[in-house]
């Protein structure tokens, strides 16, 4: 059950505009970089209004809210290979990281990544100008807790090492992510081991 930003009711034309503007809102950031972090451009896309757009979502912070919460939604599986690993670290850190790769390929992946390079760096300005969109991202943060701890239980490592490695994992893998679309004369296959093997030295 889904509502409009007054709390009224969305009917099945209701659903079907905020279902065309959060598809098209994803193509448009996946495809067209930061830059393409316009509501108004995104709306015009998808054929509406803006004054449809502010009665589904409200104002630009709704917004972009809504599409942080459609792109977690189209990322809860992610890592369902990884659970499925033996419980050893290395394996377990190994489905992790190719888990993490693969899923920048994702449109909703691109299409996060490219809205929190046009947001506010800073936590303060984010959360003073957008505090349901800093809202959705800490939601984002804490799912990733959540799914890291559960991917370590019954493992004997360091909590608190664990806890260092989840915040690196996803930045440290990002970069490889984008050397791989780049012309480089790195081994991917070579920086991919030895992160696992430094990774691994690390928890033990």
């Amino acid at each position: 059950m889904e509502y409009s930003a007054q709390g009224t009711r969305l009917n099945k034309r209701g659903l079907e505009t905020r279902r065309r503007f959060l598809a098209a809102a994803v193509e448009r950031l996946a495809t067209g970089g930061p830059d393409a972090a316009s509501a108004n451009r995104i709306a015009q896309d998808a054929g509406l209004t803006w004054g449809t757009i502010q009665h589904q979502f409200g104002d630009v912070d709704g917004v972009w809210a809504a599409v942080l919460e459609h792109c977690l939604k189209h990322s809860a599986s992610l890592f369902d290979r990884s659970k499925q690993e033996p419980a050893s670290p290395r394996r377990r850190i190994a489905a992790i990281i190719d888990a993490l790769f693969h899923a920048f390929d994702a449109p909703a992946a691109q299409a996060v990544q490219n809205l929190r390079l046009a947001l506010p760096r800073d936590r303060e300005s984010l959360e003073g100008l957008f505090p349901k969109t800093a809202a959705m991202l800490r939601q984002g943060d804490a799912t990733w807790t959540r799914e890291w701890e559960t991917l370590f239980e019954g493992i004997d490592v360091s909590p608190e090492k664990l806890r260092r490695v989840r915040s690196f994992v996803p930045g440290a893998v990002q970069g490889l992510y984008d050397q791989s679309r780049l012309t480089s004369f790195t081994d991917l296959g070579d920086a991919r081991e030895g992160l696992i093997d430094a990774i691994v030295a690390y928890l033990r």
